[in-house]
């Protein structure tokens, strides 16, 4: 029907065309950004996954965080704990030489100011070893790492860097002849070991962890990349056939707004 007031055709075209250009508008994006989904509009249900899934995935990079300078704290308490124990064995081999009593007043002064010294720098080593203004040392000393990324339990590992070293307490200078020092040392060399055995166990423990939070990213990354990465090959397509679809409205609204101008030829 031929129309003077209402022409229903380049409504028709033109609602088309606006559909085009939307298509045209939402393919670009896409392909600017790489995503298929930018706005809520563009799937609302899997636009709160995707955000959901963005939380834990940041959550889990933080995890990996936490675990690794967990890891690098306990690194600095087991090589100071190392460095102790190298100061004890050298003051084990001081004490059983001068047990041998082949040695000089002199030799046993000699023996007795290097012994002083090295509990001196132990005394130091113990009262300064710390990582980002934590006193790893200090007697029961216990640090929360956060593992995980919620509240629970499970979630932190408590891990105890507190080395009391009482043995030494006992050891007397004037005492490194004596045989029952080595005695007394080796019970601080054992507690040394036990201490260095637990720490290694900590360490163990965060390597299990630093694994597991690699597993949930990657797999959220997967799952992430599955519901909110575009298609390129079919938004490239898409952009095509709106882009024809574009063209073949301009055209055709031309043609559909000279109707209303045939009709005036019937009068």
């Amino acid at each position: 029907m031929l129309s003077l007031n209402t022409n229903m055709t380049s409504l028709m075209i033109q609602k088309n065309l606006q559909k085009a250009t939307a298509g045209i508008s939402s393919a670009l994006e896409q392909l600017t950004t790489g995503y298929r989904i930018n706005h809520a509009k563009d799937d609302p249900a899997n636009y709160a996954i995707m955000k959901n899934m963005e939380v834990k995935l940041n959550s889990w990079g933080i995890a990996e965080e936490n675990i690794n300078i967990g890891y690098n704290m306990l690194e600095t308490a087991a090589s100071s704990a190392e460095l102790v124990s190298a100061h004890i064995m050298r003051i084990r081999d001081l004490c059983e030489q001068a047990c041998n009593g082949t040695y000089g007043e002199q030799s046993i002064k000699a023996i007795q100011a290097e012994v002083q010294g090295r509990l001196d720098e132990i005394s130091r080593i113990k009262a300064s070893t710390e990582f980002n203004g934590i006193k790893l040392f200090e007697d029961n000393k216990s640090v929360n790492i956060q593992i995980g990324i919620d509240s629970s339990e499970n979630s932190r590992l408590a891990v105890s860097t507190g080395l009391t070293l009482e043995g030494l307490s006992d050891i007397e200078i004037n005492e490194v002849s004596n045989p029952q020092i080595l005695d007394k040392l080796d019970g601080v060399l054992n507690e040394l070991n036990r201490y260095q055995t637990k720490i290694g166990a900590y360490q163990n423990r965060l390597s299990y962890s630093l694994e597991y939070a690699e597993l949930m990213t990657n797999n959220l990354t997967s799952s992430l990349s599955t519901i909110r990465d575009a298609d390129i090959a079919k938004v490239s397509s898409d952009l095509i056939r709106f882009q024809i679809l574009q063209q073949a409205c301009i055209t055709l609204l031309a043609t559909a707004n000279q109707q209303p101008a045939l009709a005036l030829q019937l009068l």
